[in-house]
């Protein structure tokens, strides 16, 4: 998906129109007729390149997703909702979809989504990432211990963590700076800060993370430094889940041994 300041409009509205499944004749119509507020199927095909008689058709697949009126006149014209209407109108097609989405998965899940994984499992890109540890944080029932860079530490995250400790779950974070903990304190009171185990600007260490002694997962950022974190192959990670699996021991160890080290009692 491009996102560069200097593309041009009418392709970038025209690609993104086709991936929410308009044909390419719709995506330029409704483009033509967005750029002209009204117009006849011969002013649409001479800005659009889409011939006349196909014209007809994508008013038609146009009209019945209820992005374009029809005024009956001779000759008809044609009439784009506004840019703020489609987007709403593809946004409800998108939840609708996702919901069916969830519905017809979630009835071809097991009971018991995963059970105890001898391995790990392997997630690249830093929006993958972020939603397997989400899921994790949805799913945590006692403890997160969660160390982290702090561009990593996003709004989404720190809400899931705050729904997490309402729900009575131990929040316990390192790795984010003094401003960064004084607001998560505030948002999130219960919250334990502890010292992380290296300078995460040291190293390429993205999150370490370990829910209810059962869940873990370890990333690393893989891009170079001049690389942004929206780049899609930012960050990659391992996850296991188990109480006997490998990833889950080591880490298991290794957050027991800080915190001991960190509680004075």
């Amino acid at each position: 998906m491009s996102n560069k300041p200097d593309e041009d409009p009418q392709t970038a509205a025209i690609e993104q129109l086709e991936r929410f499944g308009l044909s390419a004749y719709a995506a330029r119509t409704f483009v033509a007729l967005a750029s002209l507020g009204t117009g006849t199927a011969r002013d649409v095909s001479q800005v659009s390149e889409v011939p006349r008689t196909r014209v007809y058709d994508a008013i038609d697949e146009l009209h019945d997703r209820g992005l374009v009126d029809i005024l009956q006149s001779s000759p008809k014209k044609f009439w784009a909702t506004s840019a703020e209407t489609a987007s709403r109108t593809f946004e409800h097609e998108l939840q609708h979809r996702a919901e069916r989405l969830q519905t017809a998965l979630g009835k071809l899940e097991p009971n018991k989504r995963r059970a105890e994984q001898r391995g790990v499992w392997t997630v690249d890109g830093q929006e993958a990432v972020t939603e397997r540890v989400l899921e994790f944080f949805a799913s945590a029932e006692e403890e997160i211990v969660y160390m982290t860079t702090e561009d990593l530490l996003t709004e989404n995250l720190i809400e899931e963590l705050g729904e997490a400790a309402e729900r009575g779950v131990s929040i316990r974070l390192a790795g984010v700076s003094t401003e960064v903990q004084e607001r998560i304190r505030d948002e999130i009171p219960g919250a334990t800060m502890f010292e992380s185990l290296w300078i995460w600007s040291d190293t390429s260490a993205g999150r370490l993370m370990m829910v209810d002694g059962e869940k873990a997962l370890v990333s690393a950022l893989v891009n170079d430094e001049d690389a942004t974190l929206s780049d899609p192959r930012s960050e990659t990670a391992i996850w296991g889940d188990g109480e006997t699996n490998s990833l889950v021991v080591v880490l298991k160890a290794i957050f027991t041994w800080r915190l001991d080290a960190e509680d004075p009692n």
